[in-house]
């Protein structure tokens, strides 16, 4: 199987509390929202599912009824449409990143695919268990609410610059933001992302390195 349970597993160093590197990054991420105490936090670990992905797994596929939503602990997560048979890489999910969309919610098929860049570590979770979550921990559905808000902030502000920054811009702006995904997807892949063609962005970052 491509997938492993990993309830507490040695996945990293641990941090405080027991927590391995992996593990912390959702207490950072939630800690953004709101503080936690540290019952709320032990309570959480004890009812959320994390699984560990190799890399190229097929998360989900086009057409495909998703029902499970994510959260990138450790890994990366390609989003990507097919157009003409041709993939147009739309995100990169990494670290601290939660990956979900409204049609795990209205049962429709999904447009894009979510693929594995990198062996993963994913909190995954469907609507009976968030459901059965926010009934045992009910201020989890207000900060939940809340980082949804964040989250939708976030993707509106990441499109506006998509849509009035030119390559060179993008690209600084994700050397700038996002420098880590330089050295972990190939850069055919970046260049889907920025919205160029590979032999742009070679062009982009030999200007970019003479400056």
């Amino acid at each position: 199987m491509n997938a492993s349970l990993t309830k507490k597993a040695n996945v990293d160093v641990p941090q405080g509390k027991g927590r391995t590197a992996a593990e912390q990054v959702l207490v950072d991420y939630i800690s953004t929202i709101a503080p936690l105490s540290e019952a709320e936090i032990e309570q959480i670990f004890e009812m959320i599912k994390i699984r560990s992905y190799k890399k190229n797994k097929v998360l989900l596929r086009e057409g495909q009824i998703g029902h499970t939503c994510y959260f990138v602990l450790q890994g990366c997560i390609r989003q990507y449409y097919l157009m003409d048979g041709v993939e147009k890489t739309t995100n990169f999910f990494t670290e601290g990143m939660p990956i979900t969309s409204t049609f795990v919610f209205d049962n429709k098929g999904s447009m894009f695919f979510l693929v594995c860049s990198e062996d993963s570590i994913l909190v995954e979770g469907n609507q009976a268990e968030e459901h059965l979550f926010f009934e045992q921990m009910p201020r989890m559905e207000t900060l939940n609410r809340m980082g949804v808000e964040m989250e939708l902030q976030k993707n509106q502000e990441a499109f506006a610059q998509f849509i009035m920054l030119g390559p060179e811009e993008r690209y600084l702006n994700l050397l700038n933001n996002r420098p880590d995904l330089l050295d972990r997807v190939p850069q055919y892949q970046l260049a889907s992302y920025l919205g160029i063609t590979p032999e742009s962005l070679s062009r982009i970052r030999k200007r970019i390195i003479k400056k």
